[in-house]
């Protein structure tokens, strides 16, 4: 318990010491890498797997891609681009690491919101006259707009978890409190800069919960709401026996 008070005092001291900047600036830098990381992603994995879910074609090659994307160990992988694009192109070589990581759960969310469509509601909107983009954009798209968010959720999360791995490369973040804190043996500092990082991905996964919660459409929720004719038959014959 004595651990987590002086963690805490740390954290509300507004001194990081160790030379380390303020706590507001190293939460803007671990902001930053992750908000710049999940954009990129999502402009290249959003349209593919939109594409797939849309025409049915490249699953299996979207699954074997995400599986090989999610054994990268990320630590190695930032170290190796560092190496490769030499140490004044850190920034560059972080962000292509946070990228690959974000990638494969954003890819799933787009391509499985669409699959779990009903084939039936799908047939409906070709029915009435729609186009394939309208069917997409109309009809597809805001339907599976919760599993996408969902994607973002877990791309979110993990790329804030994996930012810390940043400040072993020099390029700030929250994980640098950790990183400086445990040569000096400040366990005061690697406790609060953990608590940190716990304390921002709660709150974002809280956001992203209200975000996927509002997205369902309003037909939808209705529909889940209202309760099935045939439970109700059910439940008033055993009454009215």
């Amino acid at each position: 318990m004595n651990l987590i008070a002086d963690a805490l005092a740390w954290i509300f001291s507004g001194n990081p010491g160790g030379g380390l900047v303020s706590i507001p600036v190293a939460l803007g830098q671990h902001l930053a890498f992750a908000f710049i990381a999940v954009v990129i992603a999502a402009l290249i994995a959003i349209p593919a797997g939109w594409a797939i879910g849309h025409t049915g074609r490249g699953r299996d090659i979207a699954v074997a891609i995400s599986g090989a994307a999610r054994a990268i160990p990320s630590f190695g992988l930032l170290l190796l681009l560092v190496l490769l694009l030499g140490v004044l192109h850190k920034p560059e070589a972080a962000i292509v690491t946070f990228v690959l990581l974000a990638i494969p759960s954003l890819l799933a969310g787009a391509y499985t919101g669409l699959e779990a469509i009903d084939r039936a509601t799908i047939d409906a909107a070709r029915a009435v006259g729609m186009t394939p983009w309208q069917v997409l954009w109309r009809v597809e798209v805001p339907l599976g707009l919760p599993l996408l968010l969902g994607g973002f959720r877990a791309a979110t999360l993990q790329v804030v978890a994996t930012v810390t791995i940043a400040a072993y490369t020099n390029l700030g973040g929250l994980g640098q409190y950790i990183i400086t804190g445990l040569p000096l043996r400040r366990f005061d500092m690697v406790l609060g800069g953990a608590l940190l990082v716990a304390v921002l991905a709660l709150v974002l996964d809280a956001l992203f919960a209200l975000l996927i919660a509002f997205a369902l459409p309003r037909g939808v929720r209705a529909a889940s709401r209202r309760p099935d004719r045939s439970t109700r038959r059910r439940g008033i014959a055993p009454a009215a026996a």
